[in-house]
């Protein structure tokens, strides 16, 4: 399997972790041999509930009973979608109550730059340096790490960077500017929150210009940073609002939502504005149906904060200089790029998951599902000590 893994399927980078995997359940992935895999990582922030939650296969193998595909996007009323779009608007703010479901994040990011664009009439976009959105032209148009971009020049045109968190540059937004794209919490360049009510005034400096704000939600939304959006931890409502991953419960998907005024500008002049054929596939949208049910009927928004409490209080190690983000959404900071590959590499082969970040070298990734236990959590973090003690 594995000389067909590197000679068949395209690879990202010249040394996957290639584990095999054989099953997933709860907080464990298990390799061909039945080694147990506590996962601190949750497919990068995608499994919310962790692997093959009750809920979320019961609506799946329910979904499959009663249709799969059946028409392109928009076109025919299928009740997943619209009971998914329909409860999404239930928990957002005013204006934001129209959804357009697409495959994944970086469509979502792409549907959203387009709407900027239709709404305003403008097409400069201003987004951040150190930003990630996604791969596709549009989405690493708005990426700002250059040496990621350079191979596949020339990008989309009239886009400007800023300094995430400098407010002396939030003038540059201008009455040319059709949107500002941000991260809420940026996450490649290591989980920079927000500050000096950053978000607050790039919004009103959107208002006072004519610009839409597009915070994209894709890692810290649903949930993960003690609230459903991590917007709402910053006094800031967006005009559209992107999410993805950790939205459909282990399935591929993306959003982005807006107004209804401005969302039916999509449908007219042109027709087809937006277009998707399996955006909204019911057996994901029953999936993310059931995601966002079981996170907003249950305690396990708040309970993001205290298990962030206890990382907090068990990851102090001498080569641990930092933990940073919110919630679920943590990393450590350690000495060198080399220390953290270290770590990452000899703690799977202790039966732990972590994984890296794109643009911060010296951070560790630690996004475990939403419904990861206290114990599961201690045991975890005993890996990682251990670890550091070896290489300490």
């Amino acid at each position: 399997m594995k000389l067909d893994f590197f000679r068949y399927q395209a690879q990202t980078t010249p040394f996957p972790l290639a584990m095999e995997v054989h099953s997933a359940e709860g907080s464990y992935i298990y390799d061909k041999h039945g080694k147990a895999y506590l996962d601190f990582v949750a497919g990068v922030s995608a499994c919310s509930l962790g692997h093959r939650h009750p809920n979320v296969v019961n609506a799946i193998k329910k979904q499959l009973d009663s249709y799969l595909h059946v028409m392109v996007y928009g076109e025919y009323i299928q009740k997943p979608a619209v009971d998914l779009t329909k409860l999404i608007a239930q928990h957002l703010p005013a204006p934001l109550e129209t959804t357009y479901l697409t495959n994944s994040g970086t469509e979502a990011i792409e549907g959203s730059l387009k709407l900027a664009r239709r709404v305003t009439g403008r097409s400069e976009i201003i987004a951040a340096n150190l930003a990630y959105h996604g791969n596709t032209m549009g989405s690493l148009s708005v990426m700002g790490y250059e040496e990621r971009k350079q191979a596949f020049r020339p990008l989309i045109p009239d886009v400007r960077f800023i300094d995430f968190n400098d407010l002396d540059q939030i003038s540059k937004i201008t009455e040319n500017t059709a949107g500002v794209i941000l991260e809420t919490i940026q996450g490649g360049a290591g989980f920079i929150q927000p500050k000096k009510n950053y978000l607050t005034l790039v919004k009103k400096r959107c208002e006072e210009v004519g610009a839409l704000l597009i915070l994209d939600e894709i890692q810290p939304g649903i949930g993960r940073t003690g609230k459903l959006f991590g917007f709402e931890n910053y006094n800031v409502i967006p005009d559209i609002v992107v999410t993805g991953k950790g939205l459909g419960g282990g399935l591929p998907i993306g959003a982005f939502t807006a107004s209804k005024e401005h969302m039916k500008l999509l449908t007219d002049n042109p027709m087809l504005g937006h277009i998707t054929t399996f955006g909204g596939n019911p057996v994901i949208a029953a999936s993310a149906l059931a995601t966002l049910k079981t996170i907003t009927d249950t305690d396990i928004i708040p309970q993001t904060l205290v298990k962030e409490k206890l990382f907090r209080k068990l990851l102090v190690h001498p080569l641990i200089s930092e933990v940073r983000g919110v919630g679920l959404m943590l990393i450590i900071m350690l000495p060198s790029p080399e220390i953290a590959t270290e770590v990452v590499m000899k703690c799977q082969d202790a039966g732990l998951i972590l994984f890296f970040l794109l643009f911060e070298k010296k951070a560790v990734r630690i996004t475990p599902p939403l419904t990861i236990s206290e114990e599961e959590i201690t045991k975890g973090c005993q890996v990682i000590l251990d670890v550091l003690d070896q290489i300490h």
